[in-house]
């Protein structure tokens, strides 16, 4: 409460230029906050980010994603860097028993709630190679990292698995120890798409 004889504040006065300049000012800025706040929910994303996971085995690193995930169909991204320099991956055509008991084919196989929805494609080459011990040649891809995509559709809401296969060999080195159906979780759900715990 303002004591009786307390003299009254004195207003603060502006020449009338100023007082034009900060009615602008204040209007500018009310219009730039409307704009910014529009702008945010026009570009507010409508799909989920992809879907990334990765993990290490037997020497090779396995890096899957999802990308273009659109109205339950996507493409699986599935690429596999071995850990040493010098070593390959089989082709995704080899038998699965190998060639005379040798190699174990690259393989992404979708299960579950997640199906295949088209070819499988590798960015690489197939070349074949004489191994000791085999009569006949070995299909496999140039030494180092190898991608390999898989068109995928969801077939219901739900759990899912990606069953990943691979092996990697090196002409001076030897082979690591194949590794066959390593599932990675996959869930489809009403917001897309996402990995699980690798």
């Amino acid at each position: 409460m303002r004591h009786p004889m307390a003299s009254p504040r004195p207003a603060l006065h502006f020449p009338r230029a100023a007082r034009t300049r900060l009615a602008w000012a204040a209007a500018a800025a009310l219009l730039a906050t409307a704009s910014l706040t529009g702008c945010g929910q026009e570009s507010a994303p409508t799909h989920p980010a992809a879907a990334v996971t990765e993990f290490n085995e037997n020497g090779v690193t396995v890096r899957l994603s999802v990308a273009d995930w659109k109205s339950d169909v996507g493409t699986l991204v599935a690429r596999f860097t071995p850990d040493e320099a010098g070593f390959h991956l089989y082709s995704t055509a080899l038998p699965a028993e190998g060639v005379e008991g040798v190699g174990r084919p690259t393989e992404v196989r979708p299960v579950g709630s997640v199906a295949t929805a088209g070819e499988m494609t590798v960015d690489k080459p197939v070349k074949s190679i004489t191994v000791p011990g085999v009569r006949a040649a070995v299909p496999v891809y140039p030494d180092g990292p190898v991608t390999v995509t898989l068109p995928i559709r969801a077939t219901a809401p739900g759990e899912a698995k990606v069953l990943i296969g691979y092996a990697s060999c090196s002409s001076t080195e030897g082979c690591t120890i194949p590794v066959a159906d390593r599932a990675v979780s996959l869930r489809t759900g009403e917001h897309g798409l996402s990995f699980g715990a690798s």
